[in-house]
């Protein structure tokens, strides 16, 4: 078994109604790198117990005072950047530059809220009808319940807990299966920094849908952010219908990349590479099916083809990987029958790069001449193939587009940025990167349309997602 730096889960065991444990596993290899604990939905109880005892102090503190806690925890974030990359590239199998970069943005979600917290937000005004002064403020919802995936393990905790502490609340997370040791190192890194016992209550567990369920119906959690699959969104929603609970989805993707008859081919491959196979492709983000006009799609095939073909996959541990193994043994067999079944569909392998025989590994593959009605097109592959669609009618691609429930991101490229905006602004998605391969920006506000969810994360509208309006009505008789 591989040694790693790992924390313990935040709890003694005799706080444990269990002492189940689970292991950590290496997708590159299969084999154990951890155990932790294998919580109930009564220890996700007695979370809960620990996080509304801990809330009136919390959100009583002064919003600088918060601030402060933050900052410190993005300053030990940057400290411990190298551990926490080793701790990523083990259980999530991501490449070291990728698990490197996911550590800077995860970081940064808690220099952002520092600075949010103490931006208050009100007013104040006379009634129209005379008689009366408005005072609005904003208030933390209360006991907020989080819940996380395994393909970005500490981005994806910090833009959920940065703004929740920063409006004052306390959280419970749950954090995937697959990747536990992330989140409870994160953890760590917040009591280090001053978070105080309550506040931030790590839970793992192979129960996901026990421990969600006894929260959503737990009267003291008044908030779940969940990010994760559409399916597991809408079961989700529906157990917080009972309850009216104040909830963010942020669920699946299918995002298209356009390249349009005039656009930069050589820049559209670049940030075709990014969009597509930053992580192996696994981010609802991840660029899904790729529309290219047909005046350079020969072009755009060649280039990209090289540059897939060139992609050198492995183990993280190899430093020079670029592409790690998918997450499972599941996920591999799910995008090895997208793609055979797009082939028996017509669709041709363009360019394949070289994997590894053992381990999860899917090798980075470029389909060409994929039919429209190809199943690879209409779901979520979260894996390293780029399906490439050709066209020439404008409106006929971009119903094509819009031709799925989902829509979280798009990209679009082309030679005239009035172009790139007309288009991006057709097609039906909650963020369009223009002319570059990434969208996600602690300072911008993350989310989709349609069934790819509900709320925002990141920027001033990821604090209000943990705040509810309050009001005073002032006599002035």
């Amino acid at each position: 078994m591989t040694t790693l730096p790992v924390d313990p889960p935040p709890a003694s065991p005799e706080e444990l109604a269990t002492s189940r444990t689970f292991d950590v596993l290496d997708p590159a290899t299969g084999s154990v790198i951890g155990t932790v604990v294998d919580a109930t939905p009564v220890d996700a109880s007695r979370a809960v117990d620990a996080a509304a005892a801990a809330f009136p102090a919390w959100s009583s503190l002064p919003p600088r005072s918060r601030a402060e806690v933050l900052r410190r925890c993005y300053d030990l974030m940057v400290r411990d950047s190298e551990r926490l990359t080793a701790l990523i590239t083990a259980e999530n199998g991501k490449s070291v530059a990728d698990a490197r970069a996911e550590v800077t943005y995860a970081a940064e979600f808690f220099r952002w809220f520092s600075e949010e917290a103490v931006r208050g937000e009100g007013s104040y005004g006379e009634a129209p009808a005379g008689g009366a002064r408005t005072l609005v403020s904003q208030v933390p919802v209360g006991v907020a319940a989080l819940v996380t995936p395994w393909n970005f393990p500490a981005a994806m905790a910090t833009r959920k807990i940065a703004p929740a502490l920063a409006a004052g609340c306390t959280v419970v997370l749950k954090p995937a299966t697959e990747t536990p040791l992330t989140a409870l190192a994160v953890a760590r890194i917040l009591r280090e920094a001053g978070v105080p016992d309550g506040v931030v209550n790590v839970v793992t567990t192979t129960d996901a849908a026990g421990v969600a369920a006894s929260w959503i119906e737990d009267q003291r959690v008044r908030k779940v952010s969940f990010t994760g699959s559409t399916a597991v969104g809408r079961a989700l929603l529906r157990q917080a219908a009972d309850r009216v609970l104040n909830t963010s989805m942020e669920l699946g993707g299918n995002a298209p990349f356009v390249v349009t008859a005039d656009a930069d081919v050589e820049a559209a491959v670049a940030g075709a590479m990014v969009a597509k196979f930053r992580g192996g492709g696994q981010a609802c983000t991840a660029a899904n099916r790729f529309y290219v006009h047909a005046d350079v799609a020969d072009e755009f095939v060649a280039r990209l083809g090289a540059a897939v073909t060139a992609l050198r996959v492995g183990p993280a541990v190899e430093e020079h990987s670029q592409v790690g193994p998918v997450i499972s043994e599941k996920a591999l067999a799910d995008i090895t029958a997208l793609v055979e079944s797009a082939v028996a569909d017509g669709a041709r392998i363009a360019a394949r790069a070289s994997a590894p025989a053992t381990g999860w590994f899917y090798p980075p593959t470029l389909l060409v001449d994929v039919p429209v009605g190809a199943a690879i097109l209409s779901e979520e592959i979260f894996g390293p193939v780029a399906p490439v669609v050709t066209w020439t009618d404008e409106a006929a691609m971009l119903a094509s587009v819009n031709d799925t429930e989902f829509g979280l991101a798009a990209y679009v490229y082309a030679g005239r940025l009035q172009d790139a905006l007309r288009i991006g602004d057709r097609i039906e998605a909650g963020m369009v990167g223009v002319n570059r391969g990434i969208v996600s920006d602690p300072a911008a506000p993350f989310g989709g349309v349609k069934q790819s969810g509900l709320g925002r994360e990141g920027a001033r509208e990821g604090l209000r997602e943990y705040q509810e309006t309050r009001y005073f009505s002032i006599d002035w008789s």
